[in-house]
């Protein structure tokens, strides 16, 4: 296994309450440069006590591509490996090992397992590939917000996944996303071709409760980025359909979602919703069927667009409910048993279990 110079490079802004767990984790690396984007705590005096390389610097009009860009251009010349990652995420023990045997000469970028959510009990839950391991030189981010490394080196590209190594993340859930608004909407501006930064915007719309906005972004995407990923162009329809659905409008809302279970038909989500618009309408067939054809699939789809509720209880929660007002009681003995080994401490789950047990005891 060869030995490689390795740097952790960040941008920070009033994250002292994670930077010893945090320099905890990355202390494997030879080298750790942070920029300070402006902490009024103790952000840059502890991160110094703990032997990072901090630098202070203002970036005004705030943009992530250009903070991150002014951190790597930090990182020493002859380093051969950057790691970027931010202070409210954690690799785990033994991460450098891992690296360095995937790593190899003509290698230019690493993926890893990145860890999003969790469950109650603390074991992951919403997982997803990243790839912000990478060369020193031939790297840039671009984009305002949700940036991205862009390569434009001279080796061809070749990137590596690592078995094993996982990046988990610890959010600051009280820290506002105020600011990714406008930020997407100059990135589209700036980048009317990326279907990213358009869907990103369409379902920043959604999560500001602005529907029309929402609808007509993604509509957009959806008609000028006909090749885009499909499991994207499905998520977009989705999205549509909540719109509609908050609008009022449910026959278009299922139109839409008809529309995404045909672009991607692999994925769960689709049909779990269409359940509970069914479920919404008491149109218990409809609910039944949808449950029946998302309990098919049976492997994630391993990226961010994948919805937790897809994968819990909540899909045989809705069998159960469907199934006992079919008059398929023992169909819905077993989905409810099911939700319930699920989510052990939901009483009402076990009262429907109960009431299911009853009916089919008579």
């Amino acid at each position: 296994m060869k030995k490689y110079k390795i740097c952790v490079y960040a941008i920070s802004k009033n994250e002292e309450q994670f930077v010893d767990r945090w320099m905890d984790a990355v202390g494997e690396a030879d080298l750790v440069v942070v920029t300070d984007t402006g902490s009024t705590d103790n952000t840059v005096e502890k991160l110094r006590k703990r032997g990072a390389v901090v630098y202070t610097e203002t970036v005004d009009p705030w943009r992530f591509d250009v903070a991150r860009n002014i951190a790597m251009d930090h990182v020493p010349e002859d380093a051969d490996i950057c790691v970027s990652n931010d202070l409210d995420e954690v690799f785990e023990k033994g991460w450098r090992e891992k690296l360095e045997t995937s790593w190899n000469d003509d290698t230019t970028q690493a993926m890893y397992t990145f860890t999003w959510s969790y469950n109650a009990d603390g074991t992951p839950n919403k997982q997803f590939s990243m790839e912000k391991i990478h060369l020193r030189h031939g790297f840039r981010w671009v984009h305002p917000v949700h940036e991205v490394l862009r390569y434009n080196g001279v080796k061809k590209e070749n990137k590596v996944w690592i078995k094993d190594m996982v990046l988990n993340h610890y959010p600051d859930e009280k820290k506002p996303r105020s600011q990714y608004l406008p930020l997407l909407e100059l990135s589209v501006i700036e980048n009317p071709e990326d279907d990213r930064g358009m869907f990103w915007l369409g379902r920043e719309y959604m999560y500001y409760n602005m529907p029309d906005k929402c609808i007509n972004t993604l509509t957009d995407y959806l008609r000028i980025h006909k090749n885009a990923w499909d499991e994207e162009r499905a998520s977009a329809m989705r999205f549509i359909s909540k719109c509609y659905k908050d609008k009022g409008n449910l026959q278009e809302a299922k139109n839409w979602l008809f529309r995404a279970i045909a672009e991607c038909p692999r994925v769960r989500e689709p049909y779990l919703h269409m359940a509970k618009l069914g479920y919404d309408e008491k149109n218990w067939p409809l609910v039944y069927f949808m449950v029946a054809e998302a309990l098919k699939i049976t492997e994630k789809s391993g990226n961010y667009l994948l919805e937790t509720s897809s994968w819990d209880y909540t899909l045989y929660d809705l069998g159960a409910i469907s199934s006992y007002y079919l008059g398929l009681y023992e169909n819905s003995y077993k989905f409810a048993q099911k939700a319930c080994e699920m989510n052990e401490k939901d009483q009402r789950l076990k009262n429907n279990l109960e009431l299911i047990k009853m009916k089919l005891n008579r």
